[in-house]
């Protein structure tokens, strides 16, 4: 029994030490002012800076450039990472793989949090928002028009890519990685949910379509309103689909237990 209690107590500790290390890398990071892509020092020279072993440095490191906090170029160097939210992101897309129950729930709120965004920057995407960018934005609602409700992902497609262009102008990556956490989750959740149907896809072409005409009159009340009944029947199919599952949930319960 003893031989295994100094394991345990090195599996304890160890977590403990790596995260030290990792803060102390990160605010190394803070006191000289580094920025995105800036070189971090050597392996030895890290060692010397924070008194810390080069296996401390290794797992702090491998911690820090999942978080994407620093990344790791192979045969360059350490450099500070983009600081984005792809942790995040992947977090929240393989918390909707493990529950059919969860994604819904997770890809509603991230609905709603989207929504907001986009309603309360109403005025401020408006006047970032160029010829060009409306120009763009009327080309993808053609496209929409298009392909229509018998093209689901083609039609969701489109969908992102208007959204992804009205958030560019404003150069916010943090928005920009808010929106792609929405869609890569329901990229895992569209295949339960069901097809939209011919009034529905009618309905969003024509909210697309208001976004960009309230947009090219500076219209914000008009704007506001359009986003709003955008959203309106993604949050009803998400509903109902988040009731089934929790129908279905409730059968399968009974059934095991009958």
């Amino acid at each position: 029994m003893n031989s295994s209690r100094p394991q345990e107590v090195r599996a304890a500790v160890r977590p403990s030490l790596r995260q030290e290390v990792s803060e102390a890398i990160k605010s190394y990071i803070l006191d000289n002012h580094l920025k995105p892509g800036d070189p971090l020092p050597s392996e030895a020279e890290l060692c010397t800076a924070l008194g810390a072993s080069r296996s401390s440095i290794r797992e702090a490191v491998k911690t820090l450039a999942v978080l994407d906090i620093v990344e790791v170029r192979r045969g360059h160097g350490t450099y500070v990472g983009r600081l984005s939210l792809s942790a995040l992101v992947e977090g929240l897309a393989f918390r909707g793989l493990l529950s059919p129950k969860d994604d819904f729930r997770i890809l509603s709120e991230l609905v709603e949090v989207r929504e907001l965004i986009e309603r309360g920057m109403a005025a401020r995407i408006m006047a970032t928002l160029g010829p060009e960018d409306l120009d763009a934005l009327d080309a993808l609602v053609n496209e929409m028009d298009r392909r229509g409700a018998h093209d689901d992902r083609g039609f969701a497609e489109c969908d992102r890519s208007f959204h992804e262009r009205l958030m560019k102008p404003l150069e916010n990556e943090l928005v920009s990685q808010l929106s792609l956490a929405f869609w890569d989750v329901y990229a895992i959740v569209a295949p339960q949910l069901e097809g939209i149907s011919e009034e529905a896809e009618a309905g969003t072409i024509a909210d697309h379509r208001a976004i960009v005409r309230a947009a090219r009159q500076g219209d914000v009340e008009g704007f506001v309103h359009a986003l709003s009944g955008h959203y309106a029947p993604v949050r009803r199919r998400l509903a109902e689909a988040q009731a089934h599952a929790g129908r279905g949930g409730a059968r399968s319960e009974a059934e095991r237990t009958a």
